[in-house]
């Protein structure tokens, strides 16, 4: 894998998947991310384990430790 120098793993990321690590990281649920962005709950569920696999990490657990590392926000 190529990674662009001192590229960030979460800047791998498209701009949906951002947003939805955002959502997990305050901790919202598949459900509730599926409902806010008015998309299946099954295409949350293939955006988390995009994301997951692009930074590679294992569980929700590890991607709110990463953006809390990482300072990451909506904003």
């Amino acid at each position: 894998m190529n990674n662009e120098g001192n590229e960030l793993p979460h800047q791998a990321l498209s701009d949906r998947e951002y947003e939805v690590l955002l959502y997990i990281g305050e901790g919202k649920s598949i459900s509730e991310i599926a409902n806010q962005l008015s998309l299946s709950v099954k295409t949350i569920s293939t955006y988390r384990t995009r994301i997951l696999e692009k930074m590679h990490l294992d569980n929700n657990s590890d991607l709110v430790k990463y953006i809390m590392l990482h300072d990451l926000s909506q904003s």
